[in-house]
């Protein structure tokens, strides 16, 4: 069946029937495009945006200053979403091997991203964020986001979103899912990873809006394909249930706080509590934190890693000597770390507690530069 008959019955425009492989991405594009979603190149075969300048793997570097989007060209992926049809023609034409990616925030959506990595389940209080879970509910066997996003909406006396069947659900190559809701308020609803020390709606459930990205169905990775789940291909209305659960988990940003900010609201808030005469430490931080967040403009290449472990490093530093607590260092790296990188936390927390033990043992005297 041709790739654009399975994303929509209703379409006028039909293409020739059996697109070629090469072909179908570019079908896929035009698919979003013409239902308002803009799109942008992911790299062929992985489910990160193409990268286009080597300026974007320099630290600082970023969207605002960058000469590729002026120019046409892709680049920092979702900022550089289109809906123009002549772009992605030029685009998909050239790299017919590049997969899409759907901007969700413009697109107004709201993507509840469900894994379903078997893994041990983290203690009851992060299970549901904000949600206590008492002792005498049986948590065994739950080993995945569609579990605890069951436990959520058994709570609140509705069906879990994974069986949604009014709308679009696709399936990933990994065994998750994507259920995909359109919101119909102006509210910018956040990203957030399931993971996270900071918003999150559930133990493995992600959850992409403004400032994230999703794979648009049909797109074809070196793992498998994102695939559509039943006949529906158009996003419902976000439920309401599940925008209060949104709203009550933080995926709101505070309406008297401009974004971005220099340094996440954690940090910042951390070297507040540390007491007055602090304006220094929080200067510092921003400069410490800043090569962190600047990987967040850029899905690879960055050097994230390094990035993160010469941050926890010498925030260890400020620590040893006495500006710093340790509890504070370590939310405000974890914060800025998955803001960085929703999703990896595990890995961000190890690369923390490494560069901190070694910042520890170097403190930084009040005349050192961090």
């Amino acid at each position: 069946m041709p790739a654009e008959l399975r994303f929509s019955r209703s379409d006028s425009r039909q293409p020739a029937p059996g697109p070629s492989v090469a072909e179908r991405s570019h079908v896929t594009a035009r698919w979003c495009a013409r239902r308002g979603w803009p799109v942008h190149p992911l790299a062929p075969g992985r489910k990160t945006p193409a990268a286009n300048c080597e300026d974007c793997r320099r630290p600082g570097h970023t969207h605002a200053h960058c000469a590729c989007l002026p120019a046409g060209r892709w680049c920092h992926g979702f900022h550089a979403a289109t809906l123009d049809q002549r772009r992605i023609a030029q685009w998909w034409g050239a790299h017919p091997q590049f997969g899409v990616g759907v901007a969700c925030g413009p697109a107004g959506l709201v993507v509840i991203d469900i894994d379903a990595h078997s893994a041990q389940p983290p203690d009851r209080a992060r299970i549901l964020p904000g949600i206590t879970i008492g002792d005498h509910v049986d948590l065994t066997g739950l080993a995945s986001g569609f579990h605890t996003l069951a436990v959520l909406a058994a709570l609140r006396g509705v069906p879990s979103p994974a069986d949604d069947t009014t709308t679009l659900r696709v399936r990933t190559p990994s065994g998750g899912l994507h259920v995909w809701y359109r919101a119909e308020d102006s509210r910018r609803w956040q990203c957030s990873s399931g993971s996270s020390h900071g918003r999150a709606l559930a133990w493995q459930v992600d959850v992409r809006a403004h400032g994230g990205y999703i794979i648009a169905p049909g797109t074809t990775t070196s793992a498998g394909t994102y695939t559509p789940v039943g006949d529906v291909r158009q996003p419902a209305v976000l439920p309401a249930w599940l925008a209060q659960e949104l709203e009550r988990t933080g995926h709101l940003p505070a309406p008297n706080i401009p974004a971005p900010r220099p340094v996440p609201p954690r940090a910042q808030q951390a070297v507040r509590a540390a007491g007055g005469g602090r304006d220094r430490i929080q200067h510092s931080l921003a400069a410490i934190l800043a090569p962190v967040e600047a990987c967040g403009q850029v899905t690879e290449g960055a050097g994230f890693s390094d990035a993160l472990n010469r941050a926890a490093y010498t925030v260890g530093g400020l620590v040893a000597a006495g500006r710093l607590t340790q509890d504070e260092a370590e939310r405000v790296l974890r914060d800025t770390a998955a803001a960085a990188r929703p999703g990896q936390e595990r890995r961000a927390e190890q690369i923390i507690q490494s560069g901190l033990s070694a910042g520890l043992k170097r403190p930084l005297s009040s005349g050192s530069r961090p």
